[in-house]
């Protein structure tokens, strides 16, 4: 049995995106698809004095209608700096800053050009934290068919896998005979459930980025969440 989960990347995504990744055995980053504006592939949320902020990635768009995620190009570089000295005004105060700023400070140091590249190390190294070990690869290493189910179907197929993972909100446009008819078994991940931790300013919300757990519960952080639980051995 070999379960795989086919899903875009996100800028620094909330912790439900790592449970699916430690929930697998491998995942496909589907950079293939579609940029689409004002969405979660180029910004993400932090909790402050003020309320929930987002922080947005600002990335190449002008008569760019069909590019896809991978082919996606940051503008400027003056977000990153914006990006950290926000993520050390509203977390300097949490108990594990330090921990965490090790590894995530250097990334935002540096000069990133390409949206799809960003994600991915942001991504691997929460992974690496979290002794996550799931194997991460790119829809382009694949063959891609036509068809929306088809193509998740066969690139579970070529990846070796017997159980597709999907996320809930798929539902709405996931073909379950795509699967059915080549002998896969269709799963869909559950969102539900997570408890509450620690968290700095005022009222809890657990739609905010996996970095405000881990700034609040450092190596705790795996208590907070499901099958990240059971990794072996954390940082």
């Amino acid at each position: 049995m070999k379960k795989i989960a086919i899903v875009q990347s996100n800028y620094i995504p909330w912790k439900g995106y790592f449970d699916m990744i430690a929930a697998v055995d491998e995942f496909i980053l589907y950079d293939d698809m579609q940029f689409t504006r004002r969405d979660w592939r180029n910004r993400n949320q932090i909790k402050t004095s003020q309320g929930v902020q987002w922080l947005t990635v600002p990335v190449k768009v002008k008569g760019k209608y069909h590019q896809t995620i991978r082919e996606t190009e940051i503008d400027g570089a003056d977000w990153a700096a914006a990006h950290w000295k926000s993520l050390v005004l509203n977390y300097k105060k949490a108990p594990f800053f330090e921990d965490i700023a090790a590894f995530l400070e250097p990334i935002y140091q540096r000069d990133h050009r390409n949206l799809s590249a960003l994600n991915r190390e942001l991504l691997e190294s929460v992974c690496r934290y979290l002794g996550i070990a799931t194997p991460i690869t790119n829809s382009w290493d694949y063959l891609l068919v036509e068809g929306k189910s088809e193509r998740l179907a066969d690139l579970c197929l070529q990846a070796g896998g017997t159980e597709y993972i999907s996320g809930p909100a798929a539902r709405d446009y996931i073909e379950e005979r795509a699967f059915s008819e080549v002998g896969l078994t269709l799963s869909w991940f559950d969102y539900q459930g997570y408890p509450e931790y620690p968290q700095l300013w005022g009222g809890f919300v657990h739609g905010v980025t996996i970095l405000d757990l881990l700034f609040n519960c450092g190596k705790e952080t795996p208590a907070f969440m499901r099958y990240v639980a059971t990794s072996p051995e954390v940082g």
